[in-house]
């Protein structure tokens, strides 16, 4: 699995923060973060809840 973001679509609401910290964060200048990736299969339900939730439809997650 690979995490993709479009930072074009992205406004850093954080919803992708709140559903799998392990994968996104928000910086300090409230910009979004991929802190992995090519995330474990363990954080597929967690990375694919995010991409469900995210208001602007920026995430993306691609096969490996």
């Amino acid at each position: 699995m690979h995490v993709s973001v479009d930072t074009t679509k992205c406004d850093s609401q954080g919803v992708c923060t709140t559903e799998c910290p392990e994968v996104f964060e928000l910086d300090d200048d409230d910009e979004l973060v991929i802190l992995q990736v090519r995330p474990p299969e363990s954080l597929r339900p967690k990375v694919e809840a995010a991409v469900r939730k995210c208001p602007k439809n920026a995430i993306s997650v691609l096969a490996d």
